[in-house]
């Protein structure tokens, strides 16, 4: 797996979500003509000539003083810092301006291989609209339309050509796995139980870990990375400059993660922002392992498991799917579960269910238990598919999406789950109805 990263940075409004999508070869971004529409760092993998990457979409960076604009440039920064490659996206039918001057500015102190593109150059009768973009000193302009995709090959060549050479080169590292939770739940006590040695800093005051720091390892034969998180907490809280950025790296390690370990402290118990850190996993469509820690420190009886396990169910009801494990960093108790609880929900967000025998479930399921019928019509699947995994995602073929209600949509995930073993992963349903031929 190559692992290279290519950030898109510009203005607003010149087509950086366009380019984005055209070479993901999906709508990930929201594509609107109104300036500052992406605000958040947004990823995912491309792929040019037999070799993949991953891409981040960034919003728009401006001298004016605009609404979300000092957290859209700290997005920025760090998407940049994260990068190998930064891809300078501007208009060519505005031409030049002072925002592109200044990002251009910013980018000649980041130390790394810079891609100027002049987008919007639909036709021939703009080609000559490039040349003034020389004024930035990034080196050659490549014209390109992200709408048509023409040029669009040009300008991965040349992100591909730019990215070091060892990032090209790098062999597939593992399952990545980060570890997340409030602060001072033990995730760094964690990862060094697991890693068994003393990797990261381990204190009991509140934030010591501030960045996202990767160690690759090797556990029975099979390669990880696990990553130790700052601990996320409220946004509403998050007064420091320094920990935002702590913040926006632990979303960042969510987002390029395999599996997370979502830790809970137990002599603490649930808090409230425990709801907030795994509802960011679960929208990330992260397969989760919950991992209850400092269990030695907690009076027991032979209830107490159960009871702790029903009150996790209760308070994350849309983790039902993940495995909850009970462990203690501190004594390494109970910590060797933890990887073989990784590797299989891992397996089961990767895999890929055959069409005819995911239709053989679906269509049994309808028969044993038919949707109710609602203003006299019923919902019925024709058919589905399975589009992609990690997570498994299904398409449905159907005589009328807004026939479905809420509680069906369960039911046919649960059946899903129940058929094809899908613990610890989300998996998502899209309805269609059925096109007549």
């Amino acid at each position: 797996m190559n692992s290279g990263m290519i950030a898109i940075v510009g203005r607003p409004n010149v087509g950086k979500s366009t380019i984005f999508n055209r070479i993901a070869g999906e709508r990930v971004s929201i594509v609107e003509d109104t300036a500052g529409v992406t605000r958040d760092r947004i990823y995912t993998k491309g792929e040019w000539t037999g070799k993949t990457f991953r891409l981040i979409d960034t919003g728009g960076i401006q001298l004016a003083d605009q609404p979300y604009q000092e957290e859209i440039r700290a997005q920025v920064q760090i998407a940049m810092q994260e990068a190998d490659v930064i891809l300078m996206v501007t208009d060519g039918k505005t031409g030049l301006t002072d925002d592109d001057r200044y990002i251009a500015s910013i980018l000649q102190r980041q130390d790394k291989p810079v891609v100027l593109a002049v987008n919007m150059i639909d036709d021939q009768s703009r080609l000559m609209n490039i040349y003034e973009f020389y004024n930035l000193g990034l080196g050659d302009p490549i014209a390109c339309s992200g709408v048509h995709g023409i040029g669009i090959g040009d300008v991965l060549d040349a992100c591909l050509a730019a990215m070091p050479e060892e990032k090209m080169e790098e062999e597939n590292e593992g399952i990545r796995i980060a570890v997340i939770g409030e602060p001072n739940v033990g995730k760094s006590s964690l990862v060094n139980a697991i890693l068994k040695e003393e990797r990261s800093i381990v204190s009991n005051v509140q934030g010591t870990t501030r960045d996202a720091v990767d160690t690759p390892f090797e556990y029975d034969g099979k390669k990880y990375v696990i990553v130790d998180t700052a601990g996320i907490r409220k946004r509403g809280k998050v007064w420091e400059s320094i920990e935002k950025y702590s913040v926006l790296r632990a979303m960042t390690a969510i987002e390029r993660c395999d599996v997370c370990l979502f830790l809970i402290d137990g002599e603490a118990g649930i808090r409230e922002q425990d709801k907030h850190v795994a509802g960011y996993a679960s929208e990330a469509g992260k397969p989760v392992v919950i991992v209850v820690n400092k269990w030695d420190a907690v009076e027991k009886d032979d209830k107490t498991m159960n009871r702790f396990t029903e009150k996790i169910r209760t308070e994350f009801a849309y983790l039902s799917y993940a495995p909850i494990v009970y462990v203690s960093a501190l004594t390494k108790q109970r910590v060797n579960t933890i990887l073989p609880e990784v590797d299989r929900v891992y397996e089961n967000a990767s895999r890929r269910i055959p069409t005819n025998i995911l239709n053989e479930v679906i269509m049994d399921s309808q028969v044993t238990n038919p949707a109710p019928a609602r203003n006299g019509k019923r919902f019925r699947v024709y058919y589905g598919t399975q589009v992609s995994a990690n997570p498994p995602t299904f398409v449905l073929s159907c005589n009328d999406p807004k026939l479905m209600h809420f509680s069906y949509q369960r039911f046919l995930e649960n059946t899903l789950r129940n058929a094809f073993d899908l613990e610890g992963t989300p998996i998502r349903i899209i309805v269609r109805k059925k096109v007549s031929e």
